[in-house]
């Protein structure tokens, strides 16, 4: 049987005990195109068990393709979306909860994040989330780009076990997260979400040195260099991941990294054609 159509990982959430499929499914830019195929991209995903749906208010109408993708299929899928910054206050950010909820036309979410750290003190954002999962608007939360630093910093102020999530930027050319902010997570039972993990627009080209270790792998094992690389950025046990998919043939594609396992060997090359390099005195973001 060919990798790609292995059945879907799943991985555990933080300390909350739910299970999510180690490949989700991001939507930055989702609502550029046409919605319909754009929501229809999401249904394939959920019949494949990328049951991960990763939103943001910040993503103009994404919220709104989300709504169509789960229509009917609501208790699949675990949904997450995130506040501003500048919304990030006791009351804004219950508001703006309120207002993600009511675009994606459902009761709950599954995880509210804070998506990077802004002016407003973390204890009053902690606070409104705290009382967001209070009032069962949400049932768990976690924040984005946040370094180790403001990660420890924040469980501080929440206490151990609240914090399940941290959604971070990680891709074969990025791996600043290796140095700090996933043996912290490791260490804390946080989830690392990894955002963008074929970067910006800028996947290793097959003429590349690196490039071409990632086709090697993949003709090796029948899979697609992409499964390959999703594979490497979720082989540690905290990760998952949540590449976009603009049509149904990319989401087949992304979901058939989901039972794919590499192999220490393989592992050594692609680290090797990909160094991690120095850690950045800041955090890499989007």
């Amino acid at each position: 049987m060919a990798e790609s159509v292995r059945a879907m990982q799943q991985k555990s959430w933080g300390t909350t005990g739910r299970l999510v499929s180690v490949i989700g499914q991001g939507t930055w830019y989702i609502d550029q195109g046409n919605h319909a195929t754009a929501a229809a991209a999401l249904r394939k995903g959920l019949d494949l068990g990328m049951n991960h749906i990763d939103t943001a208010e910040m993503y103009d109408d994404a919220e709104l393709v989300v709504a169509e993708a789960i229509t009917g299929r609501r208790d699949e899928v675990f949904l997450v979306s995130k506040v501003l910054p500048s919304n990030a206050s006791r009351t804004g950010t219950i508001k703006a909860c309120e207002r993600s909820l009511s675009r994606m036309k459902t009761d709950r979410m599954d995880c509210y994040l804070l998506h990077w750290r802004g002016s407003y003190p973390l204890e009053d954002t902690v606070s409104a989330l705290e009382q967001l999962k209070k009032d069962g608007k949400i049932l768990s939360w976690g924040v984005s780009n946040f370094d180790a630093d403001d990660m420890q910093e924040i469980y501080d102020i929440a206490g151990k076990g609240r914090i399940a999530c941290n959604q971070v930027l990680y891709h074969l050319k990025e791996r600043a997260i290796e140095h700090s902010v996933i043996p912290w997570c490791e260490q804390h039972d946080v989830t690392v979400t990894a955002y963008s993990p074929f970067g910006h627009s800028d996947f290793p080209s097959p003429r590349s040195e690196g490039g071409q270790v990632l086709q090697q792998i993949a003709s090796a094992r029948g899979v697609t260099p992409r499964q390959v690389a999703l594979a490497f950025l979720t082989r540690k046990p905290a990760v998952v991941t949540i590449p976009k998919a603009s049509s149904a043939v990319h989401a087949e594609e992304n979901a058939g990294a989901g039972g794919l396992t590499l192999s220490a060997d393989e592992i050594a090359q692609i680290d090797k054609a990909f160094p991690c390099g120095r850690e950045p005195s800041h955090l890499p973001m989007l």
